[in-house]
């Protein structure tokens, strides 16, 4: 069956697939260095701990594990993520608000089903993380770029972009940003949730990164100066826990657009896997995580640390963030360089990364580009920064 670009639905049209994906299979080849991902490190994962959780999970809700469950997800999980959220991030929640879902994509993804018409204005940090921009696009979203500097957005401008396109939403990643590894400053968080109640705009708070912190103190959410409701919050324990397990969570303090996300879940996956949930609802019960944070985070910061030296190699006048956490780390060449260019010589040389200018939702930006270091160990950062280094000078 032949099927031409106009047999698809309006909302395909256009959409490319994921640049980061295309680049992943470069990756059966073991020579090669990949910086390209944002999976968390193989020794950051549990495997022995899973399996003791999986026998626990079947013990405590016996064939029920296995069966269909309530789309609102296992009350054990939400209590366990409210108490979490509310303690580490200040997130006004209660076990009532919270949605359990596949990763925080998917939370974006319901609220973008529950809120977003065709046309409607969307705000976004430019760049941003892209396969966010992927789904507002397929939503028929009009996404207008905010300007950023090393605070995250820049407020004044913010507002003036909110009083010349009245925006249905606004799409923020505040801590230790995907792609830029920036953390959005305390005061511009508070007057962000201000802004939201001032002008009647949802903020969908992307923090699937925020307790990978390596230096400085950790700040509040977004959500923690809501005051009316405008804040959804939307947090991941793939980075954290395991990203096979695919759990996230949505704190949604409005009744009636949580009752919306539901109504989409339901038609989207029926309900999150209860095996996978109650997976998670015991790790947190047990409080596993705090511990296993402070070692992964003290193996990651070393590793950042091994790719930050490596600019080194890089020519003469570029720039690059120097994140407190995360996973990234992003570039600036100098003016007249081109990434995606440099891309296809530095794959000769068997080293990948992503080209910047596919984060940004105008496009442009040629010489940026995002790289990755939680794959790799300290000897391979190494080489694969050298390598770069001289794909880039050509």
């Amino acid at each position: 069956m032949r099927f031409s670009e106009e047999y698809y639905a309006d909302q395909m049209k256009g959409i490319n697939g994921s640049v980061i994906r295309d680049i992943f299979k470069l990756l059966g080849d073991p020579g090669m260095i990949s910086f390209a991902g944002g999976n968390p490190s193989n020794n950051a994962l549990e495997p022995e701990v899973v399996r003791c959780l999986v026998c626990e999970a079947i013990d405590r809700y016996g064939t029920n594990a296995l069966q269909y469950g309530g789309t609102e997800g296992l009350p054990g999980l939400r209590k366990g993520i409210a108490d979490y959220l509310s303690s580490t991030a200040g997130v006004r929640c209660t076990a009532d608000n919270i949605l359990p879902v596949q990763g925080s994509s998917q939370a974006f993804d319901l609220l973008l089903k529950a809120l977003i018409n065709p046309g409607d204005v969307i705000l976004v940090e430019s760049p941003t993380f892209l396969g966010a921009i992927q789904a507002m696009r397929i939503y028929k979203a009009q996404l207008v770029a905010m300007p950023m500097d090393e605070g995250g957005v820049i407020i004044e401008e913010v507002e003036k972009l909110v009083q010349k396109h009245h925006p249905k939403m606004m799409y923020i990643i505040p801590t230790f940003q995907n792609p830029t590894g920036r953390t959005l400053l305390l005061e511009r968080r508070k007057a962000l949730a201000e802004m939201a109640a001032k002008y009647g705009f949802v903020i969908a708070e992307d923090d699937p990164y925020r307790d990978l912190r390596y230096t400085g103190e950790a700040l509040p959410s977004i959500s923690s100066f809501d005051e009316e409701g405008w804040v959804v919050y939307m947090s991941s324990f793939s980075k954290y826990i395991a990203p096979g397990l695919r759990v996230g969570a949505a704190a949604v303090p409005h009744a009636g657009l949580l009752r919306k996300m539901v109504i989409g879940k339901q038609s989207s996956d029926v309900h999150s896997p209860i095996l996978t949930q109650a997976i998670v609802e015991l790790y947190l019960e047990k409080g596993l995580l705090p511990g296993h944070l402070d070692r992964i985070c003290g193996e990651y910061r070393a590793q950042m640390e091994a790719m930050l030296e490596g600019f080194a190699c890089f020519p003469e006048g570029t720039k690059h963030t120097v994140p407190q956490g995360g996973l990234f780390v992003w570039a600036e060449l100098p003016e007249g360089m081109n990434a995606t260019d440099a891309l296809n010589r530095a794959v000769a040389q068997n080293v990948a990364f992503v080209p910047g200018t596919h984060f940004y939702p105008e496009g442009g930006h040629e010489n940026t580009l995002r790289l990755n270091f939680s794959m790799q160990t300290l000897e391979r950062i190494r080489e694969g920064m050298e390598r770069l280094g001289r794909a880039i000078k050509g």
